[in-house]
């Protein structure tokens, strides 16, 4: 199959698939502090402040974590590697947060259970894991050094929430030179119409948009 070259038009060659042994999965913030059962079932009791989120909390369920067990299983079967981030301090008391965090009052302590990566897309055996202090994992990590050392071209990446750190990821990748797909059918934003002005805002200029689907056909 012939490529694009990098200067054809309308960006063709950022739709060109990707390279597994090149690859890499990354999670955003998939973890407890953003999901639980529970959670939900507040959600669906009016006056309640998850209530606002219910929209959220039912994506997260039917459609975003059912998604990404069937994509982090044929990544693996793949060998593509599965990385995860996570919101997580250094610290206990959160000192060495960001001053965005500080103010936002945005505090994960180290190892506590908000930290962990949801069980049902949780890391296996030797996978990475990068706690983050801010909503780009480049900014607030080495995992630019990590991409390189495992020489990684090529990003797929999806989780929560679509128009905060995952949109602010995808940007920095794109801008520090990785070719980047985002799964769509694996994110999810407080409100729907966040979630879609998000990925139409990605589409074709920091990255190419991808079904679930469409991925794991990719894959094979």
């Amino acid at each position: 199959m012939t490529l694009p070259p990098i200067d054809a038009p309308n960006g063709a060659y950022r739709e060109r698939p990707i390279e597994p042994a090149k690859t890499a999965l990354l999670s955003i913030d998939m973890q407890n502090a953003e999901f639980s059962q529970e959670m939900l079932d507040r959600s669906r009791v009016t006056g309640t402040p998850e209530s606002k989120k219910n929209a959220f909390f039912e994506r997260m369920a039917e459609t975003v974590i059912p998604n990404q067990v069937r994509l982090q299983r044929a990544a693996r079967e793949a060998g593509i590697e599965v990385i995860f981030t996570v919101i997580e301090s250094l610290t206990q008391n959160g000192r060495d947060r960001s001053l965005d965090h500080k103010i936002s009052q945005l505090h994960i302590p180290r190892g506590s259970w908000d930290a962990q990566v949801i069980d049902g897309v949780k890391p296996e055996a030797d996978e990475i894991v990068i706690p983050k202090t801010a909503s780009g994992i480049f900014n607030a990590t080495n995992i630019e050094y990590v991409l390189r050392n495992l020489g990684i071209e090529y990003l797929i990446i999806y989780g929560v929430v679509t128009d905060q750190c995952v949109e602010t990821t995808i940007r920095d990748a794109a801008d520090k030179g990785f070719l980047v797909t985002q799964i769509e059918d694996c994110c999810a934003a407080f409100t729907p119409e966040d979630h879609r002005l998000s990925v139409e805002s990605m589409k074709g200029h920091y990255c190419r948009t991808r079904s679930t689907d469409e991925i794991i056909k990719e894959f094979r």
